[in-house]
């Protein structure tokens, strides 16, 4: 009897961790079944996409979704449709909410409030204090959690762990990657002086690229003499990478589309407080650094760092005006854009936006195409052109930094575990979000 299949995806040219090669992607029960030329199978739908490249689910790990105290801006919900109109199939939240997410029941109460409600598939980070340091080894442990996460620069409310003793009992507590926001508070503070009214360009004088260099070096000196695993976020300077590449026994790097593609005198120039970041846009010449260390392998992921504000907070004149910016929708469009330009290949966008954060975080069963592994693909069309507008962005907030710029490039659909929760620009079916599992953290079966 000939095998039948849920889905079928016909044509498509799949690129993958072995190759990029002309086939058919089957999917049954959620999961991939077959690769390859599949034949004339039984099937409930087939997704034509000859002319369309197929791309592992891309994964952000790096989101800020502001439920709970914050859904004025965004909430779960308005953020994961932003994620999967732009062809991100999971998201890892980070716990700057409130309240923070640096209890059990925070923890639990945000996958409750996540399950089901979620376009996306997700996982959240429980935050270090200087409070719940014996907690932590249990928070990481919790279904749903990517890992924990520090600030070492204020950046967001009382998420701050700054001291070196502090800091080294974490480490050796935590038995998971712990991924950082790397800023010297020390020196955040000594030079917070420097803000200029009105001037959010001076947003980048004050937290100049020395305090993100003084608090990496310190922080992978501390992970060489703990013997623990660290994932350094958003990183914005060379200086930074050159560190990284002496302790790849230790530490992993993300940058952002942001600091990837927009230099801070040009962008404050266009955008004002719009382009306020934390760490902040760093000069042209930092720009090209990262993109060296990009093409030198140093990098392992892309996350947007989606913190979404209110074009009305955004306008109030600096310092008083929030840092950041939304992302997860433009993420896709960006990178794919760079693509055509010649700037990124296609193995390292897969690389850098599904199987780097799977091979960081230890993620089971995503970040590939592979029999077994949850049906989760992003399918793009490699020659649209597209002007990114404000009206196209389904976050809460309604802008983007991106607004006016066309790219070649775009997401067609988003499948998750199987099913087409995206197609053509429009949200397909209910919200079935699920969360993502890990591979530290799997729960054994009961014998």
């Amino acid at each position: 009897m000939s095998q039948s299949f849920d889905l079928l995806i016909r044509g498509g040219t799949i690129v993958n961790h072995d190759g990029i090669f002309k086939g058919d992607i089957a999917i049954r029960n959620g999961r991939i079944a077959g690769v390859g030329a599949i034949g004339d199978a039984p099937c409930a739908e087939i997704f034509d996409a000859r002319g369309l490249h197929v791309f592992p689910g891309v994964i952000d790990s790096h989101v800020h979704f502001r439920e709970p105290g914050g859904e004025a801006k965004e909430d779960l919900e308005s953020g994961s449709r932003a994620a999967v109109m732009g062809g991100v199939t999971a998201v890892f939240e980070m716990p700057n909410t409130n309240p923070m997410t640096v209890t059990r029941e925070a923890m639990a109460d945000k996958v409750a409030r996540a399950r089901d409600r979620m376009f996306c598939d997700f996982a959240f980070f429980p935050g270090a204090t200087k409070d719940n340091i014996d907690q932590l080894p249990k928070l990481e442990q919790m279904p749903g959690a990517a890992g924990v996460k520090v600030f070492m620069g204020s950046s967001t409310g009382n998420l701050l762990v700054d001291d070196p003793d502090l800091l080294r009992e974490l480490l050796i507590k935590v038995r998971r990657r712990v991924s950082f926001h790397c800023e010297d508070e020390a020196r955040l503070n000594a030079r917070k002086s420097l803000q200029v009214n009105g001037d959010p360009a001076s947003h980048s004088v004050w937290r100049d690229a020395e305090a993100a260099i003084m608090a990496t070096r310190s922080l992978l000196e501390l992970a060489r003499k703990t013997g623990a695993r660290v994932h350094i976020l958003h990183v914005s300077t060379g200086a930074e990478m050159a560190l990284i590449a002496d302790n790849r026994d230790h530490a992993t790097a993300e940058v952002t589309p942001h600091h990837l593609l927009l230099p801070a005198a040009a962008s404050y120039e266009k955008l004002g407080t719009r382009a306020q970041m934390n760490p902040p846009l760093r000069e042209q010449e930092e720009v090209n650094k990262l993109w060296q260390a990009l093409a030198q392998g140093i990098v392992d992921t892309v996350g947007s760092d989606h913190a979404p504000h209110l074009l009305a907070d955004k306008a109030t004149p600096y310092p008083s005006s929030p840092s950041g910016m939304p992302g997860v929708q433009t993420l896709v469009p960006m990178l794919l854009n760079a693509v055509s330009q010649g700037r990124l290949s296609l193995a390292r966008f897969v690389d850098l936006t599904s199987q780097g954060p799977a091979r960081v975080h230890g993620i089971a069963a995503k970040g590939r195409i592979a029999g077994g592994f949850d049906a989760d693909l992003t399918i793009a069309d490699l020659s649209e052109q597209r002007e990114i507008t404000d009206g196209w962005i389904a976050s809460r907030c309604g802008w983007t930094p991106y607004a006016g710029e066309t790219v070649t490039g775009w997401p067609k659909a988003t499948i998750i575990r199987g099913r087409i929760v995206m197609r053509d620009d429009e949200i397909q079916g209910a919200a079935d979000g699920k969360p993502v599992r890990f591979l530290e953290t799997l729960p054994a079966a009961s014998l």
